[in-house]
């Protein structure tokens, strides 16, 4: 954390910051510890994450967790965008623990990310632990880099999409993903 505390308090000098002054005397301590919070996910591993909790199943019925929380930080500028995002699959005799689906939009979300990009890498790992026949997931995100600076537009949003297997394939199963998805 040293090294991340240390560039902190040389950003805060080249700002023009008094280091010593009262407000700023401990924030590159709490800088540096919530930027290793807030990219945590470069130090997890899908099978830490999933913990073992994949389980036999004959359910094959599209499986959906809507309106999981996500907080993530551009890449672009390191400044958070903040959202929700839907997950479904179809399962083929194994399905996930509940918790873990958020659990691996948290562990991509916590790195330093575009959005097009993290929606793809959770289809991906949720198909790959769930061998399921299908995948499918939206992001819905503000980004405060399109709010607090360049544009400023203020109540724009974006969303991403990632089909994979029927997903993709069987229009029916996208629309009942993209209707339920929608509450």
């Amino acid at each position: 954390m040293k090294p991340i505390q240390d560039a902190y308090t040389s950003i805060l000098e080249n700002l023009g910051e008094d280091i010593t002054r009262d407000g700023l005397l401990d924030t590159p301590a709490r800088a540096a510890k919530a930027m290793e919070f807030l990219t945590q996910g470069y130090s997890q591993t899908l099978e830490e994450v999933l913990n073992g909790a994949v389980f036999d199943s004959d359910s094959d019925e599209m499986v959906i967790v809507r309106d999981i929380e996500l907080y993530s930080l551009c890449e672009h500028h390191m400044l958070p965008f903040i959202g929700k995002c839907h997950v479904a699959y179809l399962p083929s005799k194994k399905v996930i623990g509940l918790s873990k689906i958020a659990r691996i939009v948290d562990m991509y979300a916590r790195r330093l990310q575009i959005q097009e990009n993290l929606t793809k890498q959770i289809a991906d790992a949720v198909a790959s632990v769930s061998g399921g026949i299908g995948v499918g997931v939206i992001i819905e995100a503000q980004h405060m880099c399109m709010m607090m600076r360049g544009v400023q537009k203020q109540n724009s949003s974006m969303t991403t999409s990632a089909m994979l297997g029927r997903f993709r394939t069987e229009i029916n199963t996208r629309n009942e993903f993209l209707t339920l998805a929608k509450g």
